[in-house]
């Protein structure tokens, strides 16, 4: 789902025309950012919490050359969902599946993208880790069940 498709279904509910409920929208999601470029942390009840962390330097290798580098530290974004969100989650019956070419497509990204693929010591690759940086093409979906 992007911005404008839930900026359409808010609208839709709520009455708003769409240019107010994307102002609405992109101004959550601007304090969103704010807060945690400020706090480090924002809190969102029966949402989750969004957090910055730093993701220590290490040592990783290219999976091309097998040369060894170093990765230097930096800031990510992690999300815990809320109790609420994963109950309701772990509920849900049609779940979107990766069909097995697109499982390969989104592996050849991945091995197109240096540190994407870069193990971190621990057998995952930083898109496993989420480093914020997703391998999946704009506007492609997974097939519901």
């Amino acid at each position: 789902m992007t911005k404008k498709e839930i900026v359409k279904q808010i609208s839709d509910r709520i009455g708003l025309t769409q240019l107010k409920t994307k102002e609405i929208v992109q101004q959550t999601f601007d304090a969103i950012v704010d807060t945690l470029l400020e706090a480090g942390r924002i809190e969102l009840r029966n949402f989750g919490v969004f957090e910055v962390k730093q993701r220590k330097a290490r040592k990783a290798r290219n999976p091309r050359t097998g040369e060894k580098v170093d990765v230097p530290p930096k800031n990510v974004v992690t999300f815990k969902p809320g109790k609420e969100m994963e109950e309701r989650v772990r509920q849900m019956k049609n779940l979107p599946v990766m069909t097995s070419e697109e499982e390969h497509e989104d592996e050849r990204e991945d091995q197109l993208q240096g540190e994407a693929v870069t193990a971190d010591g621990n057998g995952h690759s930083l898109g496993e880790l989420g480093d914020g940086v997703s391998s999946r093409k704009p506007g492609k979906t997974r097939k519901p069940v």
